[in-house]
């Protein structure tokens, strides 16, 4: 697998929990709801903290700046180096629940109705995108006239443009144009291979009728089970296969039976037997993130046995966060590359300098995520 220069680390060695490097950005694509009175500001809460773990993850690894700012607080940045980039986990599994909670939805499946969903998801999580990647070609010409950095990508190619658009540039061998892009190409793949096996549940297998639907939902947990425990034995074991679906499928089945736990068609014993087994993995070939993901599951079950998933925060700001979530992600390391390239073009750049600047490039993070999700994101949705 080739590196990249948004990401100097081959990801056969960021995704090991005991190796520095994730190149995992804030957050989750997550299906939108539109509908308020369906919003969940538990999950909303979860997303908006683990996106600023992987935000200040992210301000910590990339670029001059950290090594320098480091010095001040080196317990603060080794966390955030090494641990935060693991909340990637927690959009693995509010992925799951959020894509099998919008195809509980459908009472019939077609051809027809399949390439409008997958429209629909790639229009949603993919415009945004696009117009985030193309601020990040402009950030990373920009950058490149300060400073000389690992960091900065190379020009891209016409070909190297098409496969970002498809989501295939890791499959395809090319050099990501921005960090933490990986996630929605797997997080796209996980989404299409959980359509696909629903497909085949709701149209060829069960009735068109709202028992049929509900038996569909049974029958997708059966055909997607060995899928997710091979994952989880020896997929997720395999660097190798980091830029597919599978390797990652283990925490995204975790969401979809959390799902059908909470709508109650899975008993609670299927439920804690794959939890086990989660934690199990997690501790046989020692991987943190599995137990992260595990983790996940159960504050967010406890979360609805107390009622607090639907109503817990009350808290403007906080739910605020977790609806820019996505668009904090995808606009971020631009502004982390531009900060670092200035300050260190324009400034002497010591500890409390490094500091200061990273602090207002934390900030400029949120601003930008502020001002893409007004001007696009929500209009998409």
């Amino acid at each position: 697998m080739t590196s990249t220069a948004t990401n100097p680390l081959p990801r056969s060695i960021e995704l090991n929990d005991d190796v520095a490097g994730v190149r995992f950005a804030a957050t989750a694509a997550q299906p939108a709801i539109a509908d308020k009175s369906l919003r969940l500001p538990f999950l909303d809460f979860m997303r908006a903290l683990a996106s600023q773990c992987i935000v200040l993850h992210h301000l910590v690894f990339y670029g001059p700046l950290p090594e320098r700012a480091q010095v001040a607080i080196p317990v603060v940045f080794d966390w955030f180096y090494h641990k935060a980039r693991m909340a990637v986990q927690v959009f693995f599994v509010l992925g799951g629940y959020f894509t099998s909670r919008g195809l509980a939805k459908y009472k019939s499946m077609n051809a027809r109705s399949v390439a409008k969903t997958v429209w629909a998801r790639y229009r949603r999580i993919g415009i945004p995108y696009l117009a985030a990647l193309a601020v990040a070609i402009l950030a990373n010409e920009l950058a490149r006239t300060w400073m000389d950095h690992e960091a900065i990508s190379a020009r891209p190619t016409t070909l190297q443009l098409l496969a970002h658009a498809a989501f295939l540039h890791d499959v395809l061998g090319y050099e990501a144009l921005s960090a933490g892009i990986w996630y929605l190409a797997i997080d796209f793949q996980l989404f299409l291979l959980t359509l696909g096996l629903f497909w085949i549940a709701r149209s060829w297998i069960c009735k068109p009728s709202v028992a049929g639907r509900n038996q569909a939902h049974s029958v997708l947990l059966y055909l997607m089970g060995p899928l997710a425990i091979a994952s989880l034995f020896w997929f997720n074991r395999d660097p190798n296969y980091d830029i597919w679906a599978i390797y990652f499928f283990g925490s995204y089945f975790l969401g979809i039976v959390l799902h059908s736990l909470i709508e109650r068609s899975l008993r609670v014993g299927w439920a804690v037997a794959y939890l086990l087994l989660v934690v199990a993995a997690g501790l046989v070939d020692p991987r943190p993130r599995l137990l992260v993901a595990a983790g996940t599951a159960i504050v967010a079950y406890m979360a609805k046995r107390t009622g607090l998933l639907t109503t817990w925060p009350n808290n403007r700001l906080v739910n605020y966060f977790g609806r820019i979530s996505y668009s904090v992600f995808l606009i971020h390391f631009p502004v982390l590359l531009l900060v670092n390239a200035w300050s260190t073009s324009h400034m002497s750049v010591s500890t409390s300098s490094a500091l200061y600047a990273l602090s207002v490039a934390y900030l400029l993070s949120l601003i930008a995520g502020v001002g893409l999700y007004h001007s696009v994101e929500s209009r998409i949705r």
